[in-house]
């Protein structure tokens, strides 16, 4: 009898790319439907828009490189990328915004090294930053909650109509931001929409994002190591750096929990198994080194969020990371001091 020759391994898991992406992109979808029930229909088009973007760039680049289009273009990757960068653009943004940050980020974070597993940065959070440096208006137009129609919406997107003056707000990250003097209590007098926490309209963004990301903790898809390192660094931070409910207050450690795209990077972006850290310890250093980044961008940098900067700034320290936490093999033990090879 003739045996198969097959190369190990031999045993099968069921977390194959496919599978997995799949779970990724339906823990996002509380996210999406939060974010679409407040602020409009501009989110599904983004998540329409980008995903297209996404899979034809995706291919032009795999037929320019001579790969075999249907096997990469099914794992998935390319709809997460899309999906995460779409959710994390403002929901009116131009259709052009987003097909240069779709496009950049596949191009040049995830192609341009070789593909799925092979690229140092998150390509989501490149293309992000891309496009908040270059377009920093876009960017932070912003939508009141309830306050676009669908008509109104889609002229906006495709550049056919220009909304009327006040369609917009400043966030509240962007409010404590520029102006310091502000008390945490005029802060959410000042806007209605801003609640007690981190903004009434983000408060449950980041509440639908946090279910999102303990449903990919209860399918074991991530590990609660990187996440709770950058939740526990940024309320740490916090908690040395608020002056209360005064003036100056930094914001409280709920304010900076609830706000932003805390939750989003916390369980979608810093659990990146390819451009994070890989042993246990390393991903808590490197969401730890997140959550202090964060925070202090938020505070005393240039921008009102800083998720997506940390966390490119992590993906460089994730080698050095990974070298002085991997854990030792079996059957090594450390040398004793004074030992020295040979004796």
């Amino acid at each position: 009898m003739t045996l198969t020759r097959i190369t190990s391994p031999h045993a099968k898991g069921s977390n194959r790319t496919q599978r997995v992406m799949l779970l990724v992109l339906a823990a996002c979808a509380p996210g999406a439907l939060a974010l679409t029930w407040l602020f409009g229909i501009g989110t599904l088009v983004n998540l329409l828009w980008a995903s297209l973007v996404a899979l034809g760039v995706e291919a032009a680049i795999l037929k320019i490189r001579q790969r075999p289009l249907g096997f990469y273009l099914s794992d998935g990757s390319a709809l997460v990328t899309a999906v995460l960068l779409a959710l994390a653009l403002p929901p009116y943004a131009p259709w052009w915004l987003t097909l240069v940050a779709v496009g950049f980020a596949i191009v040049f974070g995830k192609q341009l090294y070789g593909g799925l597993g092979q690229n140092p940065f998150n390509p989501a959070m490149l293309g992000y930053v891309v496009v908040l440096i270059s377009f920093p208006v876009e960017m932070t137009s912003w939508p009141k909650p309830h306050g676009v129609g669908l008509l109104e919406g889609l002229q906006q997107i495709f550049g056919l109509a220009q909304l009327p003056d006040g369609w917009s707000q400043a966030t509240a990250l962007d409010s404590l931001k520029i102006n310091k003097s502000l008390t945490m209590d005029e802060l959410w007098a000042a806007n209605p929409a801003f609640g007690k926490v981190g903004g009434a309209a983000v408060e449950w963004v980041n509440a639908a994002f946090l279910l999102g990301g303990l449903f990919l903790l209860h399918k074991r898809l991530i590990s609660w190591h990187a996440p709770v390192g950058m939740l526990a660094a940024l309320t740490v931070m916090s908690l040395l750096f608020w002056h209360g409910s005064g003036s100056d207050s930094n914001g409280s450690p709920l304010f900076h929990l609830f706000t932003g795209a805390t939750m989003l990077g916390a369980f979608f972006i810093v659990t990146d198994p390819v451009s994070g850290a890989t042993s246990n310890l390393g991903r808590l250093i490197f969401g730890a080194g997140v959550g202090i980044l964060v925070y202090i961008i938020r505070t005393w940098g240039g921008y009102p969020d800083g998720v997506a900067f940390a966390v490119l700034l992590m993906n460089l320290a994730a080698p050095t990371i990974d070298h002085y936490s991997r854990p030792r093999a079996y059957g090594h033990s450390k040398p004793e001091r004074g030992f020295r090879m040979g004796e």
